[in-house]
């Protein structure tokens, strides 16, 4: 007994020891990172969401297979944890029970349970890491660039880890030490087993479990510590530090050493962006380290799946590999004898290739499917910011829409005095704001830079126009007082571009709604990314207002019976298109659905829809730089689309309009779906709304 208790003891001194100088290294490492101080408020959400997240395992739950295996085994993690207080126990007493609940039957078949539990969960495991393996299916796999090595270690110690509670607890019912009399029953079937040998082989064999059983505990503890499992410990935190209400919608505005950095008047020092790995957030550095490299950012990405180079997963990746690189010298307050650039080609030795910034359409899938909550974009667009504000290093096409939108105020250049033209050959006179806010006018209609100079989106913002009027709803649009509210100029990284276009805009209309409530500061507006950046960026410009897309509206109002569908659209099977702004970023995913149901149309959805809907191609300003590398993403999404043999292709978005259709037309010139089209979901509506053979203007 005294053997076995000072070899425990020596073994776990040992051990934890060992793990916690790594254990202190990483939390200098992660505190090395810049301040950022919005991680802590709210915690009564933050508590849900670690109960949702972390103990409920909701985000892994999505993925239905692999999550329930992860859900055992995290439970696995925590219920055997008792386990492991009764085997530091009995290398005090051999008759050691928890005080209390210790003999309680309930508690011994749940340790058992979760055991065989997990043994089930590490086979399923290893059938999905054998049916994704990389040397297999290459980039299909999710498993791509991760280090699976790794991987299938910890496999193997969470094996030994069950392997030895079993032995350790068989030995303990055959000596007669166990503390359940039933209810253990693996446990006390291996007892049952064990007892014949006799207690000259079953005592030795329970000392030798036990010690085993700890050793196993303290050597994966170890390899987890210095392996990409630090997620066992650090997805906990790092889910309670994520970025709320969500960590999509809005950018985070631009801090300095944590602080807001005064564009009017910035600070000399003030940096702009993220330039080298310590220019990072202490979140941030978290993120890296948190990864789990199980690639379903990477599976979900639209870059990816189109053959360019871009996976979020890789990106966190190499950020953590070279944070790990550069730790000694940020630890040590030491400049390292060469920089590489932290964006910069293979020639020069960059940690990001600039095709990889780049690539990303800021749809946030990845982030949406990150079960650890890695706030990848956020990290992408702080890269492009330094590369964009500090070393003007940005794809030649986004130089035009600069100009653009610093010379006409819109992303097409066109002149400000266009910005009504949708409205001609309408049968009623569209209210335009004339300095005053009537009291009566409910709504300002954000027309965007899109429904104003794009065909297809005029198209669009009329028919909610005449709905709106069919409806019998106040409201004014504000022609030539809109601008660009700045969303392209933001998601390319050109905050300061972002910064005069918002405060313009801001300025605009809180004289629009000078002397309203807030609550009456109402706008509805057809383009996704102007709801998210009106209503989830502008308040940190001090501009609030409640805002909604037209499909939320127009749903309302045919809910209240405001608008009544009177026959069935002339559309055929239809499908809709989920854009990002609008799904991902901001949840809103039923009201398009419900009009198009209301509209008589049969509804069939593609196989990425919902959170998982793949993107256009049109966002983080893609929509104004050529796509050079692998399959164009739009042709994607019609491929998908037209897999459903619908014969209408339904979106809410005027940017996805524009992908979709011309997707659509180059597919057709190949002959195929020659007979389909791209409309949006008002389109259907202003058509059931309507009584048969009553006049109507082109929509």
């Amino acid at each position: 007994m005294l053997v076995r208790l000072i070899l425990g003891l020596l073994i776990t001194v040992a051990g934890l020891a060992f793990a916690a100088r790594r254990a202190a290294w990483l939390y200098r490492l992660i505190r090395s990172g810049q301040p950022d101080e919005k991680r802590s408020d709210v915690m009564a959400v933050r508590a849900k969401t670690q109960l949702a997240e972390v103990f409920g395992q909701r985000k892994l739950l999505k993925w239905s297979v692999p999550g329930l295996a992860h859900l055992f085994t995290f439970w696995g993690f925590v219920i055997l944890g008792s386990v492991y207080v009764e085997a530091y126990g009995a290398l005090f007493d051999h008759d050691f029970h928890i005080p209390l609940i210790g003999h309680w039957a309930v508690l011994g078949f749940l340790q058992d349970f979760i055991a065989v539990a997990v043994l089930v969960s590490l086979a399923v495991f290893a059938v999905i890491r054998i049916r994704q393996a990389p040397g297999r299916k290459e980039r299909a796999s999710r498993f791509f660039g991760s280090h699976t090595g790794g991987a299938w270690l910890i496999l193997f110690m969470i094996f030994n880890v069950i392997w030895t509670m079993f032995l350790f607890r068989g030995a303990s019912a055959a000596v007669g030490v166990f503390p359940y009399e039933s209810g253990a029953w693996v446990s006390l079937g291996v007892g049952e087993l064990l007892e014949p040998l006799g207690s000259s082989v079953t005592e030795p064999l329970e000392t030798v479990g036990l010690l085993l059983h700890i050793g196993v505990m303290l050597a994966f503890l170890s390899i987890v510590l210095y392996s990409k499992h630090l997620h066992i410990f650090l997805a906990p935190v790092n889910v309670t530090a994520k970025r709320l209400p969500d960590a999509l919608g809005p950018l985070l505005p631009m801090e300095s050493a944590g602080k807001p950095i005064d564009f009017e008047d910035p600070g000399e020092d003030d940096t702009f962006g993220r330039g080298k790995i310590e220019d990072f957030t202490w979140k941030g550095m978290l993120d890296f380290a948190t990864c789990t490299e199980c690639g379903r950012c990477q599976s979900q990405c639209p870059a990816w799946n189109t053959g360019k180079p871009l996976s979020p997963k890789l990106v966190i990746m190499d950020l953590r590999d070279h944070l790990f690189e550069k730790a000694p010298y940020l630890l040590d307050g030491k400049e390292p004898p060469e920089e590489r650039p932290l964006v910069g080609t293979k020639e020069d030795f960059g940690v990001i290739d600039p095709d990889v910034l780049w690539s990303c359409t800021t749809c946030g899938a990845c982030v949406e499917q990150c079960p650890v909550d890695i706030e990848h974009v956020d990290h992408i667009v702080d890269m492009r910011r330094y590369q964009v504000m500090i070393e003007s290093a940005f794809p030649s096409e986004l130089g035009v829409l600069f100009k653009n939108l610093e010379t006409k105020g819109n992303p097409w250049g066109q002149n400000n005095s266009d910005r009504l033209a949708w409205t001609k050959g309408l049968d009623f006179e569209v209210p335009v704001f004339d300095g005053e806010l009537a009291e009566n006018v409910e709504y300002v209609y954000w027309v965007g830079c899109a429904g104003a100079f794009d065909d297809n989106a005029r198209k669009t913002v009329r028919a909610t126009a005449e709905l709106l009027q069919l409806a019998g709803v106040e409201y004014t649009v504000l022609g030539t007082d809109e601008s660009c509210t700045g969303d392209p100029a933001r998601r390319s990284g050109n905050e300061f571009l972002f910064q005069m276009l918002a405060q313009q805009t801001v300025e605009t209309l809180n004289a629009v709604f000078e002397g309203r409530e807030p609550g009456t500061r109402k706008i509805v507006t057809t383009c996704p990314h102007c709801l998210n950046t009106l209503g989830r960026e502008y308040p940190q410009l001090d501009g609030h207002y409640e805002v909604l897309h037209h499909t939320q509206l127009l749903n309302r109002l045919v809910r209240a019976g405001k608008l009544t569908p009177v026959k069935p659209v002339d559309a055929g099977p239809v499908t809709y298109h989920d854009p990002c702004y609008l799904g991902r970023h901001n949840k809103v995913y039923e009201p398009p659905r419900e009009l198009v149901g209301a509209t008589g149309a049969t509804l069939s959805e593609m196989p990425r829809h919902g959170d998982r809907s793949l993107c256009c191609g049109a966002g983080g300003a893609r929509m104004w730089m050529e796509e050079q590398i692998g399959k164009r993403i739009n042709l994607e999404r019609v491929d998908e689309a037209l897999g459903t043999d619908a014969e209408t292709i339904v979106t809410g978005c005027p940017f996805c309009r524009v992908m979709l259709n011309d997707g659509l037309v180059q597919r057709q010139s190949e002959q195929r779906g020659e007979n389909v089209t791209v409309r949006d979901v008002s389109q259907l509506l202003l058509e059931t709304v309507r009584e048969r053979g009553q006049t109507r203007t082109e929509i």
